[in-house]
């Protein structure tokens, strides 16, 4: 009973309670009947509550729900009469758009599984994964034609901008209620080994409850998603957007001023992004646009560093959400305003029914203070690798593959990858501690730091930075000494003009162990 109360609770302060005349419910009702709980139940369900209102805001103009699901019901018509049946898997390699939306959610009334491609990835990458995957076919925009010229052949292929001619022209029928319920295969980042397949079903009422137990999102808004959406991030707030009845802005390219822009003009209430972007957001000057409907910057995708957790809220005031999770757990902890000024470093903490727990090599619970394995319960982790593999799992957690310390407040502080906790001279040297420390110093803009092997000490720190202004390496490896330890320091200091980052902005620390400045 208790659960239930807090879940109205949620659902009511986020407005999706609002009653709704009782032909628009049958229609809602009917569109999950038929598709399940997937993208296409989505928008099925807000052209029968707001056929009018505006679902999609794009480069190429604006969209309705109405439009969107008639105008995918003739795609699945298409893509079904072309071969693609239940349980197929069809690759999707769009960026943000149109091309996108309609596709996902016409493959997800075909009953096909979408495997959700990187727009960064290298063309023998995406062969692999499409061979990988055993995918039936690929949809692209067709300015990565020639990038999927060779992973596609021998398959299914049609480009995001054929399909949008397609969507306007009578044609084939949309597929009856399939009996497979299409998933959704999100690859992990690939920052230190190739990217693998992680499959989820779809998102339920008890996952949005979770995320807007912490995130104050509001029905009826308009949300621009800056971070892409073929990620974890970007696409769980398209959908948690059309649970919301939300308009949605979606650019191709990410551009600071054109975001910034669209939330001046568009009224915008939430920005959704990656935290890289919001480097670029407050170089643009954001105090020249009129931002005043922002009620929510949400950002996750990769660690969000805390001076720059300290400087989005000197700018734009007390609206900054921090969401840590991973692609096998989805969310895990959310830090809010509040947390963040408490803790610039902070994950915060679990959302409703959100289970997390620290534990040590022996699966024992840590308490308060001591540092261990990060595990977690929710209703959207996902269902093991497309591979066959599957992450540790303890009972029902699972774990994110990081290393993570509670404090007596309940609040969580994430450390690093497993595999970056590294022991120099049988000293335990927490990776995101160090990078934390050099963060701080005045003249580094960026910094990642990598473990090497070392013949006296067992491995030895490297630290990659950007730098700001001129700084000696003495200086900054003294920095980091005098404010851990001797053993934290790094024995070398690499300057880059920039770090190698996937699409999320996450480093790709992978290319920096062997990396040439």
């Amino acid at each position: 009973m208790v659960v239930d109360l807090v879940a109205a609770r949620v659902l009511a302060q986020s407005g999706l309670l609002r009653p709704a005349r009782p032909d628009r419910l049958l229609g809602m009702a009917l569109s999950v009947a038929r598709w399940g709980v997937t993208l296409a139940t989505g928008y099925a369900a807000g052209a029968a509550r707001h056929p009018l209102r505006e679902a999609l805001v794009d480069d190429d103009g604006s969209l309705s729900w109405r439009d969107i699901d008639r105008r995918t019901g003739r795609i699945a018509g298409e893509l079904r009469a072309r071969g693609v049946g239940e349980g197929d898997a069809v690759g999707l390699l769009a960026r943000n758009g149109r091309g996108f939306v309609e596709t996902a959610t016409a493959l997800a009334k075909c009953g096909a599984d979408v495997l959700y491609l990187n727009t960064g990835s290298a063309g023998s990458v995406l062969a692999d994964v499409l061979r990988r995957e055993d995918a039936l076919g690929v949809v692209y925009d067709a300015e990565f034609g020639d990038l999927l010229a060779e992973a596609a052949r021998g398959r299914l292929a049609l480009t995001t901008e054929e399909l949008g001619r397609l969507a306007t022209r009578p044609g084939p029928k949309a597929p009856l209620r399939p009996s497979h319920t299409s998933r959704q295969v999100i690859l992990t980042s690939g920052t230190t080994g190739a990217p693998r397949g992680a499959a989820r079903s779809g998102a339920g009422i008890r996952d949005a409850v979770s995320v807007l137990s912490r995130i104050p999102l509001r029905a009826g808004g308009t949300t621009v998603i800056a971070a892409p959406v073929f990620h974890a991030w970007g696409l769980g707030h398209l959908s948690l957007g059309m649970l919301l009845g939300s308009t949605v802005v979606l650019r191709r390219r990410f551009d600071p001023e054109q975001v910034l822009a669209d939330i001046e003009a568009h009224r915008a209430t939430a920005l959704i992004l990656v935290p890289v972007m919001l480097e670029k957001l407050l170089a643009a000057d954001p105090s020249t646009y009129d931002l005043s409907s922002l009620r929510v910057i949400a950002a996750s995708g990769s660690a969000l560093p805390g001076e720059l957790a300290e400087r989005t809220l000197a700018a734009f005031g007390p609206v900054l959400y921090n969401l840590y999770g991973s692609t096998e757990v989805a969310y895990a902890a959310v830090a809010t305003p509040g947390d963040l000024l408490a803790d610039p470093h902070t994950a915060g903490r679990p959302p409703h029914g959100v289970t997390l727990r620290v534990v040590d090599d022996e699966d024992r619970e840590l308490p308060p203070g001591e540092a261990g394995r990060i595990f977690v319960a929710n209703g959207l982790a996902f269902d093991g690798y497309t591979d066959g593999s599957d992450r540790d799992r303890l009972g029902g957690l699972v774990a994110t593959g990081d290393l993570g310390v509670i404090d007596e407040d309940g609040r969580l502080t994430v450390l690093g990858r497993t595999d970056d906790m590294i022991v120099v001279g049988g000293e335990n040297v927490y990776v995101g501690q160090v990078e934390d420390v050099l963060l701080a110093h005045p003249g580094v803009r960026e910094v990642a730091v990598v473990g090497e092997e070392d013949r006296t000490y067992g491995a030895r720190l490297v630290a990659h930075v950007v730098l700001d202004a001129p700084v000696d390496t003495a200086e900054l490896q003294d920095w980091v000494a005098t404010r851990l330890a001797r053993f934290a320091m790094p024995r070398e200091v690499k300057v880059y003009d920039e770090l190698p980052r996937n699409s999320t902005g996450k480093v790709l620390k992978r290319e920096l162990r062997d990396a040439t400045p």
